[in-house]
C-alpha cells in the first residue's frame, strides 16, 4: 500500500475513532454529574468495557493508533461509568442481599440433604 492510500486509511480510522468516542461523552456527563443509572444495563456496560479492553489490547499488539486512541477514551469513559453503577448498586445493598439470599438457599439445601 503506498504512502498517500495508507494516510487516507489513518484518517478514516481517526474520524471513525472521534466519532465513536464522543457518543459515550453525553452519557459519560450525564451520568457523572447526576449519579443516577437506573436506567443503564449493568452487564451491558461490563460486557462492553471487557470488549473495549479486548480492541485497545488488540491496537497496541497491532500499533493500530486510531484504535488505540478511541478505546482508550471509551474504556475511561464506559470504566467511570461502570464504577458509579457499581457503588450505586452496593449503596443501595443489592450485592450484600444477593450473598445473603444465596446464602440462605445454601444452607437450607444443606439442611435438607442431611
Amino acid at each position: 500500500m503506498s504512502s498517500p492510500e495508507f494516510f487516507n486509511v489513518e484518517i478514516i480510522g481517526f474520524v471513525a475513532a472521534f466519532f465513536t468516542s464522543a457518543s459515550f461523552l453525553p452519557q459519560a456527563i450525564m451520568v457523572i454529574r447526576t449519579r443516577r443509572t437506573e436506567g443503564l444495563s449493568l452487564t451491558m456496560y461490563m460486557m462492553f468495557t471487557l470488549g473495549i479492553s479486548l480492541w485497545l489490547t488488540y491496537g497496541l499488539a497491532t500499533l493500530a493508533w486510531p484504535l488505540i486512541c478511541a478505546n482508550t477514551i471509551t474504556i475511561t469513559l464506559a470504566g467511570c461509568i461502570l464504577s458509579i453503577m457499581l457503588g450505586n448498586k452496593w449503596k443501595s445493598g443489592q450485592p450484600r442481599r444477593l450473598a445473603k439470599t444465596r446464602l440462605a438457599k445454601i444452607k437450607s439445601t444443606r439442611l435438607a440433604a442431611a
